[in-house]
């Protein structure tokens, strides 16, 4: 590499190429490819590797989308649709898109503009079902020692990473920006990531499959906190039990105080459960937060109670205590002296508790890629970019990423959101500055990309898209939801 982007005479004689893909400007020999696997040297010519996807399905879904806009209703089309993979980019960002598509649907004409993004400014929201303790919030979360996030928030039963973002790669070493590439990249492709978390777990994330925490899969996200798992189930715990503890790190759920007891005409059981208590049969702080019972650090139920009142409580009291997935039960009886004693749980009460299992979902990692679409892809659909920004927020415009629905954050910019788990498989490639490649396309009317200053006389049918070059067509990875 070479801050010289004029080839010497004698690597022009070699045959060699230079990309200018990026602002790597990779010096390519016959035969090879550049850093980032993306772009080759095939007989003295630049090639994009990979070829261009398009998508193909045979009805799509016919779903409003601009409200009062009667001429288009947000299908784009129910044949193949050129996606930004394998499209090449617009980098220098003086080019116009490498793709635009000019196509009919239900006689109106449509133009697709299609690139493919190098993005700086781009990180991952991951969502993880469990309970369990992964680390506490704003802790760094590392790939080989790295820090390529954070922990966020905790959202009813999953967990909340940020990864990424323009700090990671490009405001600290090399090595981190290098490890945060990595980790986007592979989570990205549906690819498992091992990331460590300081103070906390060690977790293996990978998109559309279940977390694997301290070398443990998950299988259940929480049917609901403690209380809602109260609410859910009393009736069918009345007439079998005199109390029901669950355990839970948010709110414990104590059933003879809680409203749906009161309901149920249940008598108060007088065995109280460490914590602050926040309304009659929710309590808060009942443990630290862990890997055992509910997401918290008990692994002896019975720590979590504080007192049984002998004005209250009585001998042979039944007594449950059940976490918020039903992993962990415990039947107990109370003796004479009023200590709870284990006992066999008797078999309503376990149905009761596989209920509970039952009506939990499958504790999946969902990611999201999360991204600025900035100057050089406004630049390559229009020469006003600021139109282009204009008609998304509009809804004259639709964004995708591969065919898959984005999401655009309101405000300033194009800021778009996908699931990884929509896109086609690879998707997403990488160049060395470090940065994220991922496919973007731009669907509207003719006419209104045309007023939005487009390069309309650049457009090629998709007819002669089709007939031309290196393709290959896949079928519509998922369909889109309702709505989108």
């Amino acid at each position: 590499m070479s801050d010289d982007i004029t080839l010497s005479s004698a690597e022009v004689d070699a045959g060699i190429v230079r990309c200018d893909a990026c602002p790597v400007l990779c010096r390519i020999r016959p035969g090879k490819s550049g850093a980032c696997d993306r772009y080759a040297n095939e007989a003295g010519t630049l090639v994009r590797v990979d070829p261009l996807v398009l998508l193909e399905r045979s009805e799509a879904p016919r779903v409003p989308f601009a409200q009062g806009d009667e001429a288009w209703d947000g299908t784009l089309g129910r044949g193949a649709f050129v996606t930004g993979i394998g499209a090449t980019t617009t980098y220098p960002d003086y080019k116009p898109a490498p793709f635009i598509v000019s196509s009919r649907v239900d006689n109106i004409d449509m133009v697709t503009v299609v690139t493919e993004g190098i993005f700086s400014y781009c990180g991952v929201k991951v969502k993880i079902d469990t309970d369990r303790f992964l680390g506490p919030e704003q802790a760094a979360v590392r790939l080989n020692g790295e820090q390529v996030g954070h922990v966020t928030t905790a959202e009813y039963g999953s967990q909340m990473l940020s990864l990424g973002g323009v700090r990671h790669l490009t405001g600290g070493s090399k090595k981190e920006g290098v490890a945060t590439c990595d980790a986007l990249l592979a989570l990205c492709n549906r690819a498992p990531v091992a990331l460590t978390i300081d103070q906390g777990a060690t977790v293996v994330v990978q998109a559309g499959q279940a977390p694997v925490v301290n070398d443990a899969r998950e299988e259940r996200m929480r049917v609901g906190c403690g209380s809602a798992t109260i609410g859910m189930f009393a009736p069918q715990w009345h007439g079998h039990v005199d109390e029901v503890i669950v355990v839970d790190d948010h709110i414990t759920g104590v059933l003879s105080e809680h409203q749906g007891g009161r309901f149920l005409d249940m008598k108060p059981a007088g065995i109280r459960v460490r914590g602050r208590k926040s309304t009659p049969g929710r309590y808060f702080q009942v443990a630290e937060p862990g890997l055992g019972w509910g997401g918290t650090d008990v692994k002896e139920p019975l720590e979590i109670i504080d007192k049984i009142d002998p004005r209250t409580a009585w001998p042979g009291l039944k007594l449950l205590m059940v976490s918020t997935t039903g992993e962990h039960a415990a039947w107990y009886v109370l003796d004479d002296a009023l200590k709870p004693v284990a006992a066999e749980m008797p078999a309503p009460v376990r149905k009761v508790v596989e209920r509970i299992a039952e009506n939990c979902e499958p504790a999946l990692c969902t990611v999201m890629f999360m991204a600025g679409a900035g100057g050089s892809l406004r630049a390559g659909v229009t020469e006003n970019p600021v139109r282009l920004t204009r008609s998304v927020k509009d809804t004259l415009t639709r964004v995708t990423c591969g065919g898959a629905p984005a999401y655009i954050w309101p405000g300033g910019g194009i800021t778009l959101m996908v699931d990884v788990m929509r896109m086609p498989e690879k998707s997403f490639g990488y160049v060395p500055t470090p940065a994220l490649v991922a496919p973007i396309e731009f669907t509207l009317r003719r006419d209104d990309y045309v007023a939005l200053g487009g390069y309309a006389d650049r457009a090629v049918a998709l007819e002669d898209v089709l007939k031309s070059g290196k393709r290959e067509t896949r079928a519509w990875p998922l369909p889109p939801p309702a709505g989108g």
